[in-house]
């Protein structure tokens, strides 16, 4: 965890200064050809002009740059300006936007494992490319190390490969008071010289900072940085581009992202099982659970997990978030087992209606599920499956009373299928309650629904009889339906205030509906009376569903962006107190501001239907394939973006 929070401290310690090599007009080679293959870490913006450029079409930063929008923002940008950019301007002595127009190729940040394999010594390095801008940037750091100097702190220089590389001891005192404001440290130490309390001697972090070519590099030991000096300098060192293990992400992932951030999940791992064994060494505390780290991250899968990745890139169509587990099926268990879920179709049925605005396809085997379930909490401790196992049989215990023929495992666990469907509608009103509540439904895939309804009505009832309630039961149109207030459940279920909250159930078409909107779940009983236009038939829908889904799928998302926003928009502009009520911590968005209108003064918003056009659907797609898991995110451009993006070509 030290050297994670040394990464924070890395982006601050930017700001310092440093002396400056030869420079040569040599193109600074990509991210995977500088770090070394003991790289952990690596998260990157390969090349920050494309990424820059990408953004500038994107409806979002459109929305926010719109005329309509002006007031608003001129306002947030004015207080931000005042509060942050002009004081951290006078602490460096520099303009902000000239130290980030430097910033002109890659961007990297690296977390390597220094040593041997066994060893848990890390090393963080920072890596920016300033191209063409490569004087500017020496002239910028050169008074940078100016002002340091000028300010007491002593400064020595090393040689790496023949480049001056600086070295500085930094404590939290020696960063500006702003940057200390924005990025709080841990444990914050006395100011120098202060009246109350004598300065005290502060744990200092030494940086290096150096500039080999037009890029600048900076770490937390020599030892971090001087193999990419090294790989500059023309040395022959084994880097992270040589690794399989990130050759194969790369080929399939990275190749033409803007973004990409890549972990080496197993080597984390055998640094935190090592770390655990030697806690649990040297502990003498008993467990009575026999619980230990060791066993909690085998049975979850984790052991199996080779690498972690994410990358995003855009195109004219829409843009694009892709997050890969490199778990290989045949190591697969635990939570990635469930997680694969089954290759079926998962597009929305013909019954989910178009005006939904969330719809979620999950297609989990229920009882493959439930087994790989039992299993991990097994592995973890025997004694907690029992304890499960004793709830479940004295539920069943307490269902034969009145079905001597009930068996909760056959009966409840036995009938579960292999299709999860949940969608959601427009709130009913305006309010706070209404919007955090907002019409939905849960449909469980059942070989035999209506003997998983009354399984369910049975363990539910079981749950409730504490408080002296049974499960109420009506008919409509033929079916049973049955409800219970959630809270006479005993579960952690929120419930808007105001607006008490039953469960009720039903099945129907091979599912068992849950909702706590009654009108909605009659609505899915009536589904075979009235029939409406469908949400597989929304225009763009498909188009956007083949860019997530693929062999493998078993899962499928969509949010209608235009329709959950629009509400809160809306709500926001008529009462900026709102947000306060629905979050409870309106202060922490902005830290340091004390009255959030003084920052985002949301009566200056315009009417939503002024900026609507910026809006429009997300879809997602989960999948599995002998290599590993994926999630994709797709947002596709939206129409009269689009339509406005072709009329400004020439």
């Amino acid at each position: 965890m030290r050297r994670f929070r040394r990464a924070r401290a890395l982006i601050l310690a930017l700001v310092l200064s440093i002396p400056l090599t030869r420079f040569a007009n040599a193109a600074i080679p990509s991210p995977e050809k500088l770090l070394p293959d003991d790289t952990l870490i690596i998260v990157t913006a390969p090349d920050l002009g494309k990424l820059r450029a990408d953004f500038k079409k994107t409806p979002q930063n459109q929305f926010w740059n719109d005329p309509a929008m002006k007031p608003f923002t001129e306002k947030f940008m004015s207080k931000w300006t005042e509060e942050v950019v002009k004081p951290l301007e006078r602490d460096l002595g520099i303009k902000l936007n000239d130290l980030a127009n430097l910033a002109q190729g890659q961007a990297t940040l690296g977390l390597r494992q220094l040593g041997s394999p066994a060893s848990e010594e890390g090393g963080v390095v920072l890596l920016v490319d300033a191209k063409d801008k490569a004087d500017q940037l020496k002239q910028t750091l050169a008074g940078f190390r100016k002002k340091w100097v000028e300010m007491g702190k002593t400064v020595r220089t090393e040689k790496i490969h023949e480049s001056e590389f600086a070295v500085l001891s930094l404590s939290s005192n020696d960063v500006p008071k702003t940057l200390r404001k924005l990025f709080p440290p841990s444990s914050p130490a006395p100011e120098a010289g202060s009246e109350t309390e004598p300065a005290k001697n502060q744990d200092k972090t030494e940086w290096v900072f150096g500039q080999v070519q037009s890029l600048l590099i900076v770490g937390d030991s020599i030892k971090a940085v001087e193999p990419t000096v090294s790989r500059l300098m023309g040395g022959s060192v084994p880097t992270l581009g040589e690794l399989a293990a990130f050759q194969a992400d790369q080929l399939a992932r990275f190749r033409d992202a803007t973004f990409y951030a890549w972990i080496n999940a197993k080597g984390l791992m055998a640094i935190f099982n090592r770390k655990m064994a030697e806690t649990k060494e040297k502990s003498d505390a008993p467990n009575p659970f026999d619980i230990n780290p060791e066993k909690v991250v085998a049975a979850l899968g984790l052991s199996g997990l080779k690498t972690f990745c994410v990358s995003a890139r855009a195109s004219e169509q829409g843009s694009q978030l892709e997050a890969f587990a490199g778990v290989p099926e045949s190591s697969r268990q635990g939570l990635f087992k469930i997680l694969a879920g089954e290759p079926k179709d998962s597009n929305p049925p013909n019954f989910v209606p178009a005006e939904v605005v969330k719809f979620q396809r999950w297609r989990l085997d229920g009882q493959k599920a439930w087994a790989a379930l039992e299993k991990m909490v097994s592995d973890i401790s025997p004694q907690m499956l029992n304890g499960i196992n004793f709830l479940i049989d004295t539920a069943n215990t307490a269902a034969k009373e009145k079905d001597s023929g009930f068996d909760i495992r056959k009966t409840l666990i036995g009938n579960l299928g292999d299709d999860i469907i949940s969608y959601q509608k427009a709130p009913r009103g305006e309010t706070v309650a209404q919007l955090k509540s907002p019409p939905s439904i849960l449909l469980i895939g059942s070989p035999n629904s209506e003997r998983f309804a009354i399984a369910l009505k049975s363990l539910l009832g079981f749950m409730t009889q504490q408080a002296g309630i049974t499960p109420e039961e009506r008919d409509f149109l033929g079916r049973k339906v049955f409800s219970v207030p959630l809270r006479s459940i005993g579960l952690p279920i929120p419930a808007a205030a105001g607006m008490p909250k039953t469960l009720s159930f039903a099945a129907s078409g091979g599912y068992v509906a849950l909702s706590t909107d009654v009108a909605t779940l009659e609505e899915y009983l009536r589904t075979s009376e009235t029939q409406g236009k469908a949400l597989k038939e929304a225009t763009g829908l498909n188009d956007a569903a083949q860019k997530v889904l693929g062999p493998g799928s078993s899962l499928f998302g969509y949010e209608n962006q235009a329709e959950t926003i629009r509400n809160w928009f809306e709500l926001l502009r008529k009462d900026s107190g709102a947000l306060t009520n629905a979050t409870g911590t309106a202060g922490a968005l902005v830290p340091a501001a004390k009255d959030l209108k003084e920052w985002l003064d949301f009566s200056l918003l315009p009417r939503f239907e002024k900026v609507s056009k910026y809006f429009y659907f997300t879809v997602y797609g989960g999948s599995a394939t002998a290599d590993g898991l994926t999630l994709k995110v797709f947002s596709p451009v939206p129409p009269a973006v689009k339509v406005q993006a072709a009329a400004s070509r020439p």
